[in-house]
């Protein structure tokens, strides 16, 4: 059998890489809901390896209400302390307190455009950037749309969304298909 072509960023002897590869990154997400997982994530992945993130995945899906924006935006003292015991979690004060603000900004965000997603695929007017790398080293780290987006998310209260973790949300949601074209999920995506 012969193996698919993958990113050259794909460890292939790791499984979860591989199937985060193959069923979920740059798959277009419409889903308020799992846009808000994806934003939050990138979040605490900052100055962390991804792999770290996706072995508590499921566990940030268990301590943060599965990514329920209005129960997080209710989050107190009490349980940030909480949170900040659970060891099935990156234990940072900062992201932890940043996922809760970006709970209240994202409310508002739903609030004034309806969505999210309306909010957020319409800096690509709802459509997918199709980019033609041949190779993940000419892939950048952030764009000027990156740039743009990270600064109004910014001016709307949300934290850890710089350009390069923006960048990274735009890739894993769908809004940028950066696959190598030699990927076999560069089409289907």
């Amino acid at each position: 059998m012969v193996e698919k072509k993958r990113c050259s960023w794909v460890p292939l002897d790791n499984p979860l890489y591989v199937k985060y590869h193959d069923e979920e990154w740059g798959v277009p997400v419409h889903d308020d809901r799992m846009l808000f997982e994806f934003l939050l994530l990138e979040g605490f992945q900052a100055g962390l390896s991804w792999i770290t993130i996706l072995r508590k995945h499921e566990n940030y899906r268990l301590a943060f209400d599965n990514f329920d924006a209005k129960k997080i935006a209710k989050y107190d003292a009490k349980k940030i302390e909480k949170l900040m015991t659970n060891s099935g979690i990156v234990r940072n004060r900062s992201k932890i307190e940043s996922a809760i603000t970006n709970a209240k900004a994202f409310l508002e965000v739903q609030k004034e455009f309806e969505s999210f997603n309306n909010y957020i695929w319409g800096f690509v007017d709802g459509k997918p950037i199709v980019n033609k790398w041949k190779s993940t080293k000419e892939i950048p780290a952030t764009t000027e749309l990156s740039d743009k987006i990270s600064k109004d998310l910014k001016r709307r209260g949300f934290k850890f969304v710089g350009s390069t973790i923006v960048y990274a949300h735009m890739k894993a949601t769908g809004m940028v298909n950066d696959h190598t074209v030699d990927c076999f999920r560069y089409n289907e995506v």
